[in-house]
């Protein structure tokens, strides 16, 4: 048996920082980590020592290789077979390691000891990963995110495999291949990569209404998370919990986030995908790598048939939300992220999730999407992984005991003795037995259903339009703007004329405005009496003004009119941790400025990263680990340009400083500039662009001060974006 490889700088801060590393899971999964030593050996896959690596067995110096070489063989047919097929969807994907711990229990609505034993913690494994790209795309593309988690509970794996949407683009799972077929590269010259502005996908969505609630949330900056831990994850579908005495009660799973909900702006995702493609992934291996975490609460929706009888919506319907107003979110429990993986590709890439992982305790319903979902998921495994072992790959196989009768297959792992293959078996002692429902057995709730055999949509699913209208009442304006304006994008790469037409007629049904705005954009007659030109890439006040005024009358809400958590803007904000800040620097920098302000930032479990005119140390006492050519201003979420009268002096000379001051102004972003640091802020060229003093423009977080004001900074930086700033159209993109 190997053993556990030697702790990670990772593992090493975790420990000093008292974080919780070590999880049943790690243990298990220790027993497969290869040992490392810098005495090893080096050997081939048989364990044979190798001499010579570096070269090729030849019939002379110059001669032509040996077949005999079975050292050359087996490296080049290893490396030939190494690739495995990615996956269809949700190729590109990060993921981490950590901890579920349970704070309330549930006891009164399941027997699922992971929901009832307050205090457990269960190792987790959760993978964020975008839908429509392949494996080597970019992170940031506008598009949903895939949330999925894994619980190794006592009882067996349980997976939630939901998203950063609660709802979905169809109803019915037979539409999810069409729908993905849309979506991906066109198949006659494979473009765009991870990219829905395009025609086919926009065909699809023009020819199926129920995909309109989606839409809004999908052009909303919601696919645009800034980072893993400033999203939330939805199990999407609505499950089932039972308790002891058998009875049912509906739930619906939602992941908060500890830092709270902030997403990147389109212009800023586009320049990230070139500038860092691999930025949020980067943004969590770095967080955990330094001790840090990630952390999300877990709340349920619970409600019984009674109630879900009573609403003007399906609870069926993977289209529709449960407003929070009609059932609101009850927290029962944290997760915690704390450990990078071991092997990218042993564990995040062969890690298979499927939502039939449920434990006793839990149950599905008849939602037709989800029910899809439970065969493909179990399918898609075994051609990506191999075949229908792949249970037993470390990152897969739960951590309560298997015991079953299949046998054989490719890649079996485990050993089985004993002549019994099958159940039930009198031979072998007659072991394993099936475990009753008292005992923990798993038992699916006896349902009562009764109907035709038909194809059919229920009329309870009809309403495709009433949950947009309240998606869209419940945005706040700059919300708003930002949805209008992802639809005028992607609308306008769209190159069939009737497809469009045909988007502003689904639109109209949401409101006239909205269409209206968008049709401008389009070359398109407007569909309502008041219409804006529209603003281009910068934030648009009369394009806001006006959407404001655009409220629409929702059904199958509820009778809700608007609901408050649908909104970011209107979530308080949460603190600063995990944000990373730019410090524009150059030789002459003030250190000990620079040294406050890193301090100060790292007490509130933030980073501030000094970006100088050259690696190394800078004259003043800093070092910089970037340079400002080989960063920018996208990557970071707030800058601040300290004193020093010689660093000040160069960087106002430097066109990149300048650079960083525009994009961060122009995303709304906090600027802070102290001491002599206020000299380039005021001759900036952003200064000259706006043609006011940026020092007296607090309320619009840019801050200005003889000396760091860090309580100010650290609140300012808590408000994540500053909206409304003048003069935004004159900057260019």
């Amino acid at each position: 048996m190997p053993k556990p490889s030697k702790p990670s700088k990772s593992d090493k801060k975790s420990e000093q920082l008292g974080h919780h590393h070590e999880t049943g899971k790690t243990q298990d999964l220790a027993r497969d980590t290869a040992p490392h030593s810098e005495k090893d050996r080096l050997t081939d896959n048989f364990g044979h020592a190798i001499s010579d690596d570096l070269n090729s067995l030849k019939a002379g110096v110059r001669g032509p290789t040996l077949l005999e070489d079975h050292l050359l063989r087996e490296k080049i047919h290893h490396f030939d077979h190494e690739r495995i097929p990615e996956r269809i969807v949700h190729a590109r994907g990060s993921a981490a390691h950590g901890y579920f711990e349970l704070t309330e229990s549930l006891e009164q609505y399941t027997t699922a000891k992971v929901l009832t034993e307050v205090g457990k913690q269960t190792p987790v494994f959760t993978r964020f990963s975008t839908v429509a790209g392949f494996r080597g795309s970019a992170d940031t593309p506008r598009d949903v995110r895939g949330f999925a988690v894994r619980f190794y509970t006592d009882e067996g794996n349980w997976d939630i495999v939901g998203n950063n949407i609660p709802v979905f683009f169809i109803q019915d799972a037979i539409k999810f291949p069409d729908l993905v077929h849309a979506v991906k590269p066109e198949p006659h010259h494979e473009m765009p990569q991870a990219a829905s502005a395009h025609d086919t996908f926009w065909d699809f969505i023009s020819l199926t209404p129920e995909a309109m609630h989606m839409i809004m949330w999908q052009m909303s900056d919601r696919t645009l998370p800034r980072y893993f831990d400033t999203m939330e994850g939805f199990g999407v579908h609505t499950f089932r919990l039972i308790n002891a005495q058998g009875q049912s009660t509906f739930v619906k799973y939602h992941w908060k986030p500890v830092n709270g909900v902030h997403s990147l702006v389109w212009d800023e995702s586009q320049k990230i995908m070139g500038k860092d493609p691999d930025f949020q992934r980067r943004a969590m291996w770095e967080t955990i790598d330094q001790g840090g975490t990630l952390e999300w609460d877990l709340a349920v929706q619970l409600f019984t048939q009674e109630e879900a009888d009573g609403w003007d919506f399906d609870i069926l319907d993977a289209t529709k939300i449960v407003p929070e107003e009609l059932v609101p979110l009850k927290v029962i429990g944290r997760m915690v992220l704390n450990r990078n993986p071991d092997n990218f590709f042993a564990e995040t890439e062969q890690v298979g999730y499927k939502p039939t992982n449920l434990v006793q305790g839990m149950d599905f319903t008849s939602d037709p999407l989800m029910q899809g979902r439970l065969f493909s998921y179990l399918d898609t495994q075994l051609i990506r992984l191999g075949g229908p072992n792949w249970q037993h790959l470390p990152i897969n196989r739960p951590l309560a005991p298997v015991a079953n009768n299949q046998r054989d297959g490719f890649m079996r792992h485990v050993i089985n003795p004993g002549r019994v293959s099958y159940h039930p078996a009198s031979l072998d002692g007659g072991s394993p037995q099936e475990v009753p429902r008292e005992q923990g057995g798993f038992v699916s709730y006896p349902e009562q259903i009764s109907g035709e055999k038909l194809r059919r949509r229920a009329e309870s699913f009809s309403d495709h339009y009433g949950q947009a209208r309240l998606f869209w009442n419940s945005l706040e304006p700059i919300e708003r703007e930002h949805l209008c304006k992802a639809l005028q994008f992607e609308l306008s790469k769209v190159e069939t004329r009737h497809v469009r037409v045909a988007m502003l007629d689904h639109l109209e049904q949401i409101h006239p405005l909205l269409a209206s705005q968008v049709a401008v954009a389009l070359g398109e007659a407007p569909r309502a009496d008041e219409v804006v030109k529209p603003g281009g890439t910068a934030d648009c006040a009369e394009e806001m003004e006006l959407l404001a005024k655009a409220e629409a009358q929702p059904t199958a809400s509820g009778g809700l009119t608007k609901s408050q958590g649908l909104s970011m803007e209107a979530q308080p904000p949460k603190g600063i941790r995990n944000r990373v800040v730019a410090i524009l620097a150059a030789d002459g920098v003030d250190g000990a400025q620079v040294d406050q302000i890193k301090q100060a930032l790292e007490t509130e479990q933030a980073k501030g990263e000094v970006l100088g005119q050259h690696l190394g140390m800078l004259d003043g006492g800093a070092e910089a680990k970037k340079t400002i050519s080989n960063s920018h201003m996208v990557l970071f979420d707030a800058v601040i340009v300290p004193g020093g009268a010689e660093s000040v002096a160069a960087l106002l000379e430097d066109g990149d400083a300048h650079a960083y001051l525009l994009e961060a102004y122009k995303h709304g972003k906090p600027i802070a500039a102290y001491g002599e640091g206020q000299q380039l802020l005021q001759g900036s060229d952003l200064a000259a662009l706006v043609g006011k003093d940026l020092s007296e423009m607090k309320a619009l977080g840019i801050l200005s001060a003889d000396a760091p004001n860090m309580e100010e900074f650290v609140q300012t930086l808590s408000q994540h974006r500053f909206w409304g700033r003048p003069a935004l159209k004159r900057i260019s993109n």
